[in-house]
């Protein structure tokens, strides 16, 4: 009987793996479950989750730190930040004092880590020297702070204000806001362009994202909107330089978009809401964790299908893994 194509692929890791050609066990899988306030660790050979991590109360986001030496849980009400190890699966510490922390990033070159407080309505702005982590500025913001992205350069961070409808930039040196400006209904993630001269913001009140052209410093403008379904939501590069996927909460799909034409290219299905996403290694699969039926969706780009379904706990918010495609 022949296998299907995605059983094969991971068979052939257990064939290296056992004839001593793979130096390593693939990385386990980790999906934040929001309302179990922990970890599911999920074994990517045979898909079962193996253990839970516990986590502080109301985790929301996940985030690797761009070292990928830990993985960092956002504790909302905990006011704490929980450091996983991505190979391991040990919590390798706790950071507490970190107030309402529901999304975080840290800038590419690792010297900012940015907190949104979604309940308080602030940004943090956090030092970080490799080791630990020092607020330098809070800033009061909009209403319902959501998704961050921070550019290239790691020179400015953007902002989503869910209930205020805004997008803010945050200048990283000089610790201050540049601009802000209004969204479409309920923004959500924020995504660059690999140029850094446009912001693409997910609409979770509509049904498009909206483009904005952030070339001029002082004065950004939206520029366009794309339609790619209801809830549009969060998004994940592709690991190709040229394409970005956005998970569509609503809709129950997922929309790979064209970062030069800045246009849909192809859909997929992701039942369950699809919120986060992560791409395994090679780029052909993608993870979705499905908010409303306590799964981890993984689709098959190639066939455009839904090939497997994992079960995870309540509310599942982030995935992340060692063994993904690149994040630009």
């Amino acid at each position: 009987m022949k296998l299907p194509s995605f059983r094969r692929a991971w068979l052939l890791v257990l064939l290296l793996a056992a004839s001593g050609l793979a130096c390593a066990q693939p990385a386990p899988i980790f999906v934040l479950n929001s309302l179990d306030a922990d970890i599911s660790v999920i074994d990517p050979v045979t898909w079962n989750e193996v253990k839970r991590i516990p986590t502080g109360k109301e985790p929301h986001h996940l985030y690797m730190t761009p070292d990928e030496k830990s993985i960092i849980v956002a504790n909302a009400l905990a006011d704490s930040l929980t450091f996983v190890d991505p190979r391991t699966a040990t919590i390798q510490r706790t950071v507490r004092g970190i107030v309402d922390p529901y999304q975080l990033r840290f800038s590419p070159d690792m010297k900012w880590l940015v907190t949104a407080g979604n309940r308080l309505q602030h940004v943090d702005l956090y030092r970080w020297d490799g080791k630990d982590l020092s607020l330098v500025r809070r800033l009061p913001t909009g209403k319902t702070p959501s998704h961050i992205y921070i550019d290239s350069r790691s020179t400015v961070a953007y902002v989503t204000m869910q209930d205020s409808d805004e997008l803010v930039a945050i200048d990283l040196e000089q610790q201050r806001i540049r601009w802000r400006i209004k969204t479409g209904p309920m923004p959500a993630d924020v995504f660059g362009t690999p140029d850094d001269r446009k912001v693409l913001v997910g609409l979770t009140g509509g049904d498009s994202v909206q483009i904005f052209d952030v070339s001029y410093l002082r004065v950004p403008r939206s520029i366009g909107y794309i339609r790619t379904g209801a809830g549009a939501h969060a998004f994940r590069a592709a690991g190709d330089g040229k394409h970005v996927f956005l998970s569509n909460r609503v809709a129950n799909t997922i929309s790979k978009i064209n970062l030069d034409t800045l246009k849909v290219v192809d859909a997929y299905p992701a039942p369950g809401g699809p919120d986060c996403m992560e791409v395994l290694a090679g780029g052909r699969y993608v993870m979705a964790t499905a908010r409303w039926s306590k799964k981890l969706v993984v689709v098959d780009t190639q066939t455009r299908q839904v090939v497997r379904e994992v079960s995870v706990g309540k509310s599942p918010h982030g995935v992340w893994t060692l063994d993904h495609s690149p994040r630009h």
